[in-house]
């Protein structure tokens, strides 16, 4: 999308809004690119602030390495992009995700914070992403870059993973808590609990 002046804008075009003045926007049927999307899309159907923040997440990954959010054809640690760079900052090697065309040619402190903000925005939990000014201000340098969890977090989706294990436990007997592939290419961890180191 281009303003009036031809400067590029991020759009949206996955959200489909019935607005009527003086009354609240409601979103009617959900869709959107996999990989973009949050993952609570899949079981809320709404947007928010808060997903807005992780497709500006994975954006801002998209920009520092290089590539598509999900490659089917990569190997299987790499197939999206969060788990993939994730894993890299935990090992300390975050800066390893840099899109490799740049041949090194870049300001390294720029494109670490440019990675750890994406990471931070496209955290599984949306309690734990920023807000748009958090991110910038980590961007501009005026505030420390964040200490993220050094293993990647697990999604966890309480009321369906009970409702799910039921029916898992009736038909199986076998299927609680392991984990189920999803459209936005996460293995979710169907449990009624997050864990995550700090």
């Amino acid at each position: 999308m281009l303003d009036s002046n031809f400067n590029a804008k991020l759009g949206d075009f996955g959200l489909a809004r019935l607005v009527d003045h003086g009354k609240q926007s409601q979103s009617t049927v959900l869709a959107g690119t996999m990989g973009y999307m949050a993952p609570e899309c899949g079981t809320t159907r709404k947007a928010s602030k808060e997903t807005d923040v992780y497709s500006f997440g994975i954006v801002a990954l998209e920009i520092a390495c290089g590539r598509k959010p999900i490659v089917v054809n990569m190997e299987r640690d790499q197939i999206n992009i969060v788990e993939w760079v994730w894993k890299l900052y935990g090992e300390g090697r975050v800066i390893e995700a840099a899109d490799p065309k740049l041949c090194g040619d870049f300001d390294e402190k720029q494109v670490e914070r440019l990675i750890i903000v994406g990471l931070w925005c496209a955290h599984l939990d949306c309690v734990m992403r920023p807000s748009i000014q958090q991110a910038i201000q980590v961007l501009n340098f005026e505030v420390p870059v964040p200490i993220l969890p050094s293993k990647f977090p697990v999604a966890t989706y309480s009321a369906f993973a009970v409702s799910f294990s039921k029916f898992s436990d009736n038909n199986t007997g076998s299927n609680r808590g392991q984990s189920k592939p999803s459209a936005n290419g996460y293995s979710s961890q169907f449990t009624t609990s997050s864990t995550t180191d700090s």
